[in-house]
């Protein structure tokens, strides 16, 4: 009266994800483990809002900006987007008023040169600032001498914390050596 256990036909495994995909990547779309935003490689598994503050020149804020005006879903991983939209992104950057996001949330806003607003990122950033610091020197402003010096520039306290580089802190003196006992004897004093 034991029951007859059939064996179970052997069925091959399907699965859903493809070698080349994660499990956490949309059907239909190739997912990237490694990508290139703006000179920066990004890791794909990343969510696009982190993704997007890696590169130099975007933080938070301005992420969450080009995340609500491209209609991005912000914890998506940044390794599904497409090449199109990875290019939207990029431009997004480089010209965000383009895009209608505030002047405020710009990085360099009336220029010296050109007086436009506009935002930098990446190597841009970079350039323009080591530029900005070599002016600075060169009209021997206050900021300019103090980037000279090496000291601090903002303001900040400097006599107690800071010091590293060639300032030296206070040496001790080598002891005096012990002088004789007096002998006793006259006094020598004025006559």
């Amino acid at each position: 009266m034991a029951e007859e256990v059939k064996p179970k036909e052997a069925q091959p495994e399907q699965s859903s994800a493809a070698p080349h995909q994660s499990k956490a990547s949309v059907p239909g779309k190739e997912f990237r483990s490694l990508l290139r935003i703006v000179d920066k490689d990004v890791d794909g598994e990343e969510s696009i809002y982190l993704a997007l503050t890696k590169v130099k020149g975007i933080d938070f804020m301005l992420s969450n900006a080009i995340c609500h005006v491209l209609g991005l879903v912000r914890n998506e991983k940044v390794g599904n987007l497409s090449e199109p939209e990875i290019a939207k992104i990029e431009d997004c950057m480089q010209h965000p008023e383009k895009y209608g996001i505030p002047i405020w949330m710009l990085n360099r806003r009336k220029d010296l040169e050109t007086g436009v607003d506009k935002h930098l990122v990446g190597s841009n950033l970079t350039f323009q600032q080591s530029l900005d610091i070599k002016f600075l020197k060169k009209i021997r402003s206050f900021r300019g001498i103090r980037h000279i010096k090496g000291k601090r520039v903002r303001g900040q306290r400097s006599r107690t914390t800071g010091r590293k580089g060639t300032t030296v802190g206070v040496t001790r003196q080598k002891e005096m050596p012990k002088a004789a006992p007096k002998t006793e004897g006259k006094k020598e004093g004025k006559k």
